[in-house]
């Protein structure tokens, strides 16, 4: 952590605190390749008081989701660039532009916070150039937005090398899936139905928020509400009666269809949405294995089974290589819930426009050919395996899918019927189903499902579309 954020860590909580902590947590993600999750842990010095955390989470959030029309808007009204050991007073504006653009905070509140940020990061001597520059967007707002929406980046919000991969797989949606992009997300409730109804959880919100929510078809759990709360002021969170997962995200549970007695496998389980909602879901399963190879990240998995009164065989593991950690015990289903780009939910990981770069995707589709391949091996024959990945990239998703089923292994690509949820489904893809980012106000998912042969005669696959 840089002396600056260290500096502005150990102030006193006022508006210009939140704004240095935002920035420090811009600059890491912008310039040291961090996550905004870690950002932020590592910006807390764990004596932030809950509001200011979600100011500072809200400032950092929308200035790193806003960055690629901010950095041209910064390029504008600077006469030369900043060095680039001052990288943080950039994250700085930004974080000011944020306000000023999307927040809609009071100009001089705004404005007046942000300069006096400067002194806290120890950059005392920029804050003229800080108050000038957030000044002079004021008087010249409207030219220097028109000038940046003219420029690709700047109109849209993301990198040049993306937009270009969405508009070409989504000629007739990019631009709705790139404004979704830029959304602030909702949040989607899952109810746990081991511990009441949907109707009588609305109930609950009604008594608590004067709301309902909004329930989706197809997706027998959850319901979103207007506006996000608190997680810990969720009516039954503490007791494990409610989680909080994207719809989109529990469509999984609905192509996995456990039943009892099965054995399942969750591949690249953590942090264990998935895994707990497949044991929400069916009681009687003889044995739920979530596999992950980050044992820090199953920790977390640990806390959400623990919260929910629920148990499942917790194992670190690489999915790329099963003969690390499998006991030759086939499986009934799988769920290869596959690491990737996560190009469909940027709305709520918007730092994977600056993490992610066009030549990971190739180097990811690969691995997720691999882990198809390997766990294929472990499914026992007639059972099911569901490919699930957070893209909306084709590169990840059916060109994956269609490699795999010109494979050597007895598949069949299929969709079961009825599947209610299906009427959620995009644009037709070839294999399996992609849901787009925004409609129905969810995030981005593709998801295929496969049955393993039951007879070991060769045969000819067949599919069908999603």
């Amino acid at each position: 952590m840089s002396a600056a954020s260290r500096k502005a860590q150990h102030a006193t909580s006022t508006g210009a605190d939140a704004r240095a902590l935002a920035a420090t947590v811009v600059d890491a993600v912008l310039t040291e390749g961090r996550t905004l999750g870690r950002a932020l842990e590592m910006a807390d010095s764990g004596h932030l008081s809950s509001r200011d955390r979600a100011l500072i989470q809200a400032l950092a959030y929308g200035a790193v989701r806003g960055h690629h029309r901010h950095r041209r808007i910064i390029e504008r009204m600077l006469e030369r660039p900043l060095a680039r050991r001052e990288s943080v007073i950039v994250a700085l504006i930004s974080v000011g532009l944020y306000q000023l653009i999307d927040a809609r905070q009071p100009d001089y509140a705004a404005v007046s916070a942000t300069v006096e940020a400067s002194a806290l990061l120890g950059k005392i001597r920029y804050r003229g150039l800080v108050n000038a520059l957030l000044r002079r967007f004021l008087r010249e707002r409207e030219q220097l937005l028109a000038e940046v929406m003219a420029d690709d980046e700047g109109r849209y919000g993301h990198p040049d090398w993306l937009i270009r991969q969405i508009r070409q797989d989504w000629p007739d949606h990019w631009e709705a899936v790139l404004d979704a992009g830029n959304q602030p997300p909702p949040m989607w409730l899952r109810v746990n139905r081991r511990r009441g109804t949907l109707a009588e959880y609305q109930e609950r919100l009604r008594a608590e928020f004067g709301e309902d929510g909004v329930t989706l078809a197809g997706v027998p759990d959850a319901v979103c509400l207007s506006k996000p709360v608190p997680v810990a002021e969720l009516p039954g969170f503490a007791a494990g009666d409610v989680s909080v997962q994207d719809a989109a995200s529990q469509f999984a549970v609905e192509l996995v269809d456990p039943q009892p007695g099965m054995r399942v496998l969750d591949a690249c389980a953590a942090p264990g949405g998935k895994t707990t909602h497949l044991l929400e879901r069916e009681s009687g399963l003889r044995e739920l294995v979530a596999l992950d190879r980050s044992a820090e990240r199953l920790v977390r998995l640990g806390e959400n089974l623990d919260r929910l009164g629920l148990q499942a065989t917790v194992v670190v593991g690489d999915a790329l290589n099963p003969s690390e950690w499998w006991d030759g015990l086939p499986f009934d289903r799988i769920l290869l819930d596959s690491p990737c780009s996560a190009t469909g939910v940027l709305r709520r990981h918007p730092d994977i426009k600056f993490l992610r770069r066009s030549s990971d995707i190739g180097e990811m589709a690969e691995r997720q050919l691999q882990m198809l391949n390997g766990l294929w091996e472990l499914l026992a024959p007639g059972g099911r395996l569901v490919y699930a990945t957070c893209s909306v990239l084709k590169a990840e998703n059916s060109a994956v899918i269609t490699r795999f089923l010109a494979g050597p292994a007895e598949v069949r690509e299929d969709t079961p019927q009825p599947v209610p949820a299906f009427a959620l489904a995009g644009p037709a893809v070839g294999y399996g189903l992609q849901l787009l980012p925004g409609s129905e106000n969810i995030d981005g998912f593709y998801y295929a499902l496969m049955e393993r042969r039951q007879t070991n005669k060769k045969a000819k696959l067949h599919s069908k579309n999603c």
